[in-house]
């Protein structure tokens, strides 16, 4: 049974695990527990049995913007809506917090999933690869 959560527990244990095979790389020992209390307006879990399948982070500036980071769904539970679910989670809880904006930038191949699954629109923007 899939169950969304708003600002639901998660551990860094799991969250590294789902984050090294979302992005391809082997699990780090971040400690998101720490960074989510800090910087983070919220995030929404996703959890199959218990199991975290789904996570997105939203961060923000404390005011007006809000920050789409880290989507992320195991690749056993895509194609099946969480993704698009959890964006919608994330902007609802965005604009019940007085957000005005929900930025999110992606690769190319993110483009469908954004723009035509989630509703976000195309804008001028810049990036510096640090």
């Amino acid at each position: 049974m899939i169950s969304y959560q708003w600002r639901g527990a998660v551990r860094n244990r799991e969250l590294n695990a789902l984050h090294a095979e979302g992005f391809g790389h082997p699990p780090l020992d971040d400690d998101w527990e720490a960074q989510l209390a800090k910087h983070s307006l919220g995030w929404v879990c996703t959890r199959d049995g218990g199991k975290l399948v789904g996570f997105v982070n939203i961060a923000w500036d404390g005011g007006v913007h809000a920050f789409i980071l880290d989507t992320l769904v195991a690749a056993s539970a895509r194609r099946h809506g969480i993704g698009s679910r959890m964006v919608a989670i994330a902007a609802e809880q965005a604009r019940a917090a007085k957000c005005e904006w929900l930025h999110v930038d992606f690769d190319e191949p993110l483009q469908a999933f954004y723009l035509g699954g989630c509703g976000f629109r195309p804008t001028q923007a810049g990036l510096i690869r640090l």
